[in-house]
């Protein structure tokens, strides 16, 4: 019968000796968590529309989007995007696409970078390293390096500002024009 009290005593003594040491540090949990940021949301092949008022702006297609809700929430598409612009009418009035992209959602912005493209509706063509879309204020802009091709002329030069139709662009510092004797683009 002793033996047997001993063996609880023993028992009891390492449980309570195990849960009493035991000391959670909150902050070397944060610590250790917080290394690395986890998207709450993940999709493939998203289709996002944005509208205004009922009237749709853009339409916004990836094969993935990783949404991370942070203190500043943002959105990655980490594999490539498109997106069409359109008009009141809703006409497409061009289009973006890129290799990368990241939204901020507080700011209303989007970076997006590797291969850009942006196409007018006239067939103007933008090609850029990197480019940000400002959602409220339906611009786009670079401090990149930007190549314009239009029918008659190639624009290359540092920085660029556009309604994000591109009709209505201004280059920063116009590196040089190239005159072309035939229409390179198509309507």
């Amino acid at each position: 019968m002793q033996h047997l009290f001993l063996v609880r005593f023993f028992f009891w003594t390492c449980m309570m000796t195990g849960i009493l040491s035991c000391e959670t540090d909150i902050a070397t949990v944060n610590k250790l968590t917080g290394q690395y940021e986890a998207s709450s949301e993940t999709g493939k092949d998203i289709e996002v529309i944005y509208s205004n008022q009922g009237i749709v702006k853009a339409k916004l297609t990836a094969p993935v989007m990783l949404r991370y809700r942070t203190k500043e929430p943002y959105t990655e598409l980490p594999d490539g995007l498109k997106i069409l612009f359109y008009d009141v009418q809703g006409q497409v009035e061009s289009q973006l696409t890129a290799g990368y992209g990241v939204s901020y959602e507080k700011s209303d912005e989007m970076m997006v970078k590797n291969n850009v493209e942006a196409i007018s509706v006239k067939g103007d063509k933008l090609n850029t390293e990197e480019l940000t879309w400002n959602q409220k204020t339906q611009k786009i802009s670079s401090d990149k390096f930007v190549k314009i091709t239009t029918r008659d002329e190639i624009i290359f030069g540092d920085g660029f500002e556009s309604n994000q139709d591109l009709t209505n662009y201004k280059i920063k510092k116009i590196r040089g024009t190239i005159r072309l004797k035939e229409p390179v683009l198509t309507p």
